[in-house]
């Protein structure tokens, strides 16, 4: 895929961005999914849609099958990293702690010139991928990669330390899982990125809320049930919060004696992959 642009929007008009290219074959396959779902369970209103667009299914689905199946996906076997985009290994890589204090945030300190030709990442862009389709790749992918490209991302977006936030927390590596907390916590208050007077970032304020669900308390959906994986930072004493799941309100609470859960239906979650059945109006502590 040529003359795209990735989540990094330091970067424009590359070829092969790892991100875009994944999500490109997703929408296909989610799209046939969604075509066989809706000819089987309901095929009269699908013989009727698919004749008003005139659509043919054997031969488009077979498109995206075949495009899906052929896309080149970019990768240092190496390094074992996915390329963010052609030719990113081939930039001048030194990490963001190398550069001067003054020089940051860099789009109000260098020229776009400058910035497109350098090696840094505004918000996660491979790593994105990876967190949004994180079922398809273990944890030393997952490390290999956060290692590489964590250093050379400048975090000059407010989409950028929540996503960082969560995967450091999957990676057990909770010191920067809090830090990446702080700073999309305390973006506008602090000002990290001198742009508070344009107004308030939202995402951010999101991103809060993730940094905690997501990340600390690792809250995630597999095989269509729901999965928690806690930690207690250790500048807390504890967290809580509630979660809707599948018409079943269940109330998450993280302290030093354990995972305290209860909902207001019957329902089942995981808790550091142990299994665990709520009854409604049941309460009960997984250690």
């Amino acid at each position: 895929m040529l003359g795209v642009t990735g989540p990094n929007e330091y970067e424009n008009n590359v070829n092969n961005n790892w991100y875009t290219s994944m999500l490109a074959c997703w929408c296909m396959d989610y799209a046939a999914e969604a075509i066989g779902y809706v000819k089987t369970a309901a095929p009269d209103q699908y013989k009727a849609i698919t004749a008003k667009l005139n659509f043919n299914d054997a031969g488009e689905v077979g498109d995206w099958k075949k495009i899906t199946g052929n896309m080149y996906l970019g990768e240092d076997k190496a390094k074992g990293i996915f390329l963010q985009q052609d030719g990113f290994l081939d930039k001048e890589l030194i990490p963001v702690h190398d550069l001067p204090a003054t020089d940051r945030p860099l789009n109000q300190k260098w020229s776009w010139d400058r910035i497109l030709r350098s090696c840094y990442i505004k918000q996660a862009d491979v790593l994105q991928g990876i967190y949004f389709f994180s079922d398809k790749f273990d944890m030393d992918t997952l490390r290999r990669n956060y290692a590489f490209y964590e250093p050379l991302t400048v975090h000059e977006s407010s989409l950028s330390p929540c996503i960082h936030a969560i995967l450091a927390s999957r990676l057990g590596l909770e010191d920067d899982a809090y830090n990446f907390y702080l700073r999309t916590s305390r973006l506008d208050l602090d000002d990290y990125n001198n742009d508070t007077e344009d107004g308030c970032h939202i995402t951010s304020m999101a991103g809060t809320w993730m940094s905690v669900v997501e990340g600390f308390a690792g809250m995630h959906v597999k095989n269509d049930q729901l999965h928690f994986h806690p930690f207690l930072p250790k500048q807390w004493k504890g967290y809580s919060f509630h979660i809707l799941f599948r018409g079943a309100m269940i109330n998450i609470k993280v302290d030093g004696a354990g995972v305290h859960l209860s909902a207001d239906k019957a329902c089942g979650v995981f808790v550091l992959s142990k299994a665990y059945q709520l009854e409604a109006g049941q309460s009960l502590t997984a250690k």
